[in-house]
């Protein structure tokens, strides 16, 4: 008799707990969405990042978009999104020209979503000066394997970076 009761205190135990597993955690964050949005990723640590203030300047800004859209959902949520797109201030982005042909490709491409809309933008947004980058080197491979994955959406989009930004082997 004790060996059944402590199977029925396990599986007591496991129901209890289960609900959890699935809920949704604060900030929206649910199974899943390890940054926090959907698709998102997770945060950059900023304190590995080439330039943190810049790195910090951009998460907040990613921060303060999805506040101001959180309460909407469906196209509404979309719609806010893009608009909250618009109201960037490139003036105070590190290259304000890339900031703002980024801020014309989300205007022409609003209609569109999910992988048609990251495939619009990427097609109309213009490949960057790498004479103006810090590393201008880094920024040619990086150029270089943006065209590379051009085709490619999501995981395999970011799988084919990887590859393709990967130092060669021995």
């Amino acid at each position: 008799m004790h060996a059944s009761s402590l199977i029925i205190l396990a599986i007591a135990s496991t129901l209890f707990t289960l609900p959890a597993v699935g809920q949704t955690a604060p900030g929206g964050m649910g199974p899943g969405t390890p940054g926090g949005g959907r698709g998102m990723g997770r945060p950059a640590e900023c304190s590995k990042a080439a330039d943190p203030a810049q790195c910090t300047a951009r998460q907040a800004a990613h921060e303060q978009v999805r506040a101001a859209c959180r309460d909407k959902t469906g196209s509404e949520r979309q719609q806010c999104m893009h608009q909250q797109a618009q109201q960037i201030d490139c003036a105070r982005a590190r290259v304000p020209q890339q900031c703002e042909a980024r801020k014309q490709a989300y205007a022409a491409c609003r209609e569109r979503s999910g992988p048609d809309f990251k495939r619009c933008v990427q097609e109309r947004t213009p490949p960057v000066d790498c004479g103006q980058a810090a590393d201008p080197a880094r920024c040619q491979r990086h150029q270089k394997a943006r065209e590379l994955c051009r085709d490619q959406i999501g995981p395999e989009h970011r799988q084919c970076l990887r590859e393709a930004l990967a130092p060669p082997a021995p």
